[in-house]
């Protein structure tokens, strides 16, 4: 390494840290978001029962996992618009980024809810909650616990993920890299400054996770 590459690196660094925290973490947060709501209503309906709402939400999973991201990406924004439905590129990277969160999640948060002992809920009848509010009041408080070691790894998972939106013309850290790089060809340097910065906004979330997890165990 240089001191041209050095110099390039140092010049390079804020633009990928800045693209990273305008792009990259708007994206995983409002994806993440999203998708833990729909998570939260799919795993809900596989627990009651609804029989048909709950084949409906097994067929959503079934879909989600079985094909890869960066498919659902290309059939959102470059599939739809033949058949007369344009996204821009931030909105169909949420859309796809929300159904994959909300498909891996719910079956977190449905194994979360499982976990707690039946006679929860029975006690929740037997002072006149109905399902729904015994969920909301009881269950899902126990259940959350159980599930935010997994569910935070998924958001962690989903910061990586992120990088597929270059795919479809997002300008996020990967792209910027690679813009950077045609012009000097330095790949090599470049990719692993943009890992970097994946690297740091992991390493953050795992610390922030470690922290809540601790005060948690506190709490019981």
């Amino acid at each position: 390494m240089d001191s041209r590459i050095i110099e390039e690196l140092i010049t390079s660094f804020p633009k990928l840290l800045s693209v990273g925290i305008k792009v990259t973490i708007p994206l995983t947060l409002i994806s993440f978001t999203i998708g833990i709501g729909i998570a939260l209503m799919t795993a809900m309906v596989q627990t009651a029962k609804l029989p048909v709402l709950k084949q409906i939400a097994r067929f959503y999973v079934w879909i989600i996992r079985g094909t890869p991201m960066i498919v659902q990406l290309f059939v959102v924004y470059f599939g739809l618009p033949s058949i007369g439905i344009t996204l821009a590129a931030f909105p169909s990277a949420v859309i796809v980024f929300s159904l994959s969160v909300g498909a891996y999640c719910s079956e977190t948060i449905r194994a979360a809810i499982e976990s707690v002992p039946a006679g929860q809920l029975e006690a929740g009848y037997c002072v006149g909650m109905n399902y729904w509010q015994t969920m909301v009041r009881i269950i899902l408080p126990q259940a959350f616990r159980t599930a935010f070691p997994p569910l935070s790894n998924s958001l962690i998972g989903l910061v990586k993920d992120t990088s597929l939106a270059y795919s479809v013309a997002i300008v996020e850290i990967l792209a910027t890299a690679q813009r950077i790089a045609a012009r000097s060809y330095d790949y090599f340097w470049l990719y692993c400054e943009a890992g970097l910065i994946y690297l740091i906004f992991c390493t953050i979330l795992t610390f922030v996770q470690s922290r809540m997890e601790k005060r948690m165990e506190r709490k019981r």
